[in-house]
């Protein structure tokens, strides 16, 4: 069985709370975006009883543990609750940049979740597949709805939020710069928005540019000034709209699908147009 983890994009993200268990509370958009890995997951004959699960990986060079993989801990979750799950081989070919405030490991987790899910028949609700996606990340009960959300507490609250964006391309630009999470968190001095992101939302996008605001950006854009070149070279091209998405380093743009814009970032960019 195969399925196609896809990516997501912030609109607008507030850090609006310290916790007491470290974690902040945020307020953010997430909007689907389809630039996707691929994951297979096949039952397969035992042929070691110590070995009845198998992970491969392709496509973009997955490093550090294999443990640590969202795709290896989903798995290891629902055994641990499901033993009779038979032995299976899963095969991730990864085309979405990682670190880069995608989304992209954490969909590759939730997707492999709903994945053994159906495959297995193991029938867990949407809530219960909400639960164990909290466990690999906050930001993954996103990937287990799939479609715009307004996102609060670590990202885990979510309201589905009308709001189509199929009219429009949107451009992904990945510098290849990798941003510590922790570092960014540590960069930011937790605030209420002035605006409801609801409100914001439900504008038309061209109102977006004074009101739709990633906290992050100030940060990242001052240590990593050709980030925020990025978004300056987005809106001349053309861009309606652009904002760091996450903590980055991924900067989006979303177009008009009349104006296909020119582009000319450096090579060793990783520039997407999707629509």
């Amino acid at each position: 069985m195969v399925s196609f983890p896809n990516c997501k994009i912030n609109l607008g993200l507030s850090i609006t709370r310290k916790r007491e268990d470290g974690y902040h509370d945020l307020e953010t958009g997430f909007y689907p975006i389809h630039l996707n890995d691929i994951l297979e997951i096949v039952q397969v004959p035992i042929e070691n009883k110590a070995q009845d699960f198998r992970f491969t990986s392709s496509g973009i060079l997955i490093e550090g543990d294999e443990k640590q993989n969202l795709c290896v801990k989903a798995y290891q979750l629902l055994k641990a609750d499901f033993p009779e799950m038979p032995a299976i081989k899963m095969h991730l070919h990864k085309l979405i940049p990682m670190g880069a405030g995608l989304g992209g490991g954490s969909a590759d987790g939730t997707f492999a979740l709903v994945l053994l899910n159906q495959l297995f028949q193991l029938g867990l609700s949407e809530n219960a597949l909400i639960h164990y996606a909290l466990k690999l990340g906050s930001d993954c009960p996103f990937f287990v709805l799939n479609q715009p959300c307004i996102a609060k507490g670590r990202g885990e609250i979510l309201e589905k939020f009308d709001l189509d964006l199929s009219d429009y391309h949107f451009v992904l630009v990945h510098p290849g710069i990798h941003i510590n999470t922790g570092w960014a968190f540590s960069k930011i001095q937790p605030s209420i928005a002035s605006h409801s992101l609801s409100e914001i939302l439900s504008l038309p996008i061209k109102e977006w540019k004074e009101l739709l605001v990633n906290d992050f950006e100030n940060p990242v854009f001052e240590a990593y000034p050709a980030i925020g070149a990025i978004k300056s070279n987005l809106y001349q091209a053309g861009a309606i709209y652009a904002a760091l998405s996450g903590s980055g380093s991924t900067v989006f743009g979303i177009f008009k699908k009349e104006n296909c814009p020119t582009l000319n970032f450096p090579t060793h960019y990783t520039t997407k147009l999707v629509d």
